[in-house]
C-alpha cells in the first residue's frame, strides 16, 4: 500500500490489495512516502507531559499549528491515556475531551487528516461524525465488540494495534512462546474478521510497549520487515517510550535523541507512518531517509 524505495517486493494480499492511495472524505490521499502522525493528547495523565493539552483550545491550537507547520499530515487525538497502569476514563469523559477538539480542528484546519485514538465504538462514531477521518484502536476491536461493525458502517481507515488485556493490566500479559509468530497470526485472524465485515483500508501497528517487555520490543523492532508479509501499511509508535528511556537511563523528557535514532531504524526497516510527539525532528529524520532512498 505504501511502496518505499529499497524495500523488498511483497506478495499482494487479495483481500487488502496493495495501493498507494486512500479515499478519505471524498479526497484521494496519496501515500507515496512515509507519513508523520503528530500526537495530540487530550488527557491530564499521558506519560509525556509535553504532549498534554487537556481541554484548552488555546493549547490545542498551539500544538496543532506547530505539528502541521513542522510536517505532520495526520493528527492523532486521544482522550484516554493508554500508558501502563493509566486510570480508567468514563465514556462520557472521553467524549467530552475528544469531540470538541475534533470539531474545532476540522473547522479550523480542514486539510489535515484527523485520527482518533480510541477503543470505544461510541467515541469513534461521534468523532467521525464531527469531522475525524481515521480510527486508531489500541485493541483492534477486542475491548469493544461494537468497534469493528461501527468502523465497517462508517467506511473509514482503521489502525489496528496488537495488545493483550487493557492499559491497566497489559504489562502482566507478556508471556509469549513465539512473540513475532503470535502477533502475525493475531493480525492474520483480525484481517479475516475485518474482511468479512467489509472494512477496506487497514493499517497495522505492532503495539510497542503494549503487553511487551523491553527485550520483546527490541526483538519486534529488529524484525519489523516480517510485517511486510501482511501487505499493509505499518505504523510505528515508539516516541519517547520507556523502551528508549529505560535503556538510556533518562526520563521521557530526555528521550528525544533516542527516539530519533529508532525512528530512522524503523523507516529503514519498512515503517510507513511514524507516530510522534516531536514532528520537527521526525520530519528531519524523514528528509534524511528520503535523501538516502530517493
Amino acid at each position: 500500500m505504501f511502496p518505499l524505495p529499497g524495500r523488498s517486493s511483497k506478495i499482494e494480499d487479495k483481500s487488502f490489495p496493495q495501493k498507494n492511495t486512500l479515499q478519505i472524505d471524498g479526497r484521494l490521499i496519496s501515500w507515496d512516502k512515509p507519513q508523520l502522525m503528530g500526537i495530540v493528547n487530550l488527557t491530564p495523565d499521558s506519560f509525556f507531559p509535553g504532549s498534554r493539552t487537556e481541554k484548552s483550545l488555546a493549547k490545542i491550537n498551539t500544538l496543532v499549528s506547530t505539528h502541521i507547520s513542522n510536517g505532520a499530515s495526520i493528527l492523532d487525538l486521544g482522550g484516554y491515556s493508554s500508558r501502563p497502569g493509566a486510570a480508567e476514563v468514563s465514556l462520557q469523559e472521553e467524549i467530552d475531551r475528544v469531540i470538541p477538539a475534533v470539531d474545532w480542528i476540522a473547522s479550523n484546519y480542514p486539510n489535515i487528516l484527523i485520527s482518533v485514538d480510541t477503543f470505544r465504538a461510541k467515541v469513534a462514531e461521534e468523532a467521525i461524525c464531527s469531522g475525524a477521518h481515521i480510527i486508531n484502536d489500541i485493541s483492534s476491536g477486542d475491548l469493544d465488540g461494537e468497534m469493528i461493525p461501527t468502523v465497517a458502517k462508517l467506511q473509514v481507515p482503521y489502525i489496528a494495534m496488537h495488545m493483550r488485556g487493557n492499559p491497566q493490566n497489559m504489562q502482566k500479559k507478556t508471556n509469549y512462546s513465539d512473540i513475532l509468530g503470535e502477533i502475525l497470526y493475531y493480525f492474520a485472524e483480525k484481517l479475516e474478521q475485518f474482511r468479512k465485515f467489509g472494512i477496506k483500508d487497514v493499517i497495522i501497528d505492532p503495539g510497542f510497549g503494549f503487553a511487551k517487555t523491553l527485550e520483546q520490543n527490541y526483538y519486534l523492532l529488529r524484525n519489523l520487515r516480517q510485517f511486510e508479509s501482511l501487505s499493509l501499511p505499518l505504523l510505528v509508535g515508539i516516541s519517547r517510550k520507556s523502551m528508549i528511556s529505560n535503556v538510556l537511563e533518562v526520563s521521557a523528557e530526555e528521550a528525544l535523541n533516542g527516539t530519533t535514532a529508532l525512528n530512522m531504524f524503523a523507516l529503514c526497516h519498512g515503517a510507513n507512518i511514524l507516530r510522534v510527539h516531536d514532528v520537527k525532528e521526525a520530519n528531519e529524520t524523514l528528509k534524511l531517509y528520503t535523501t538516502l532512498y530517493p
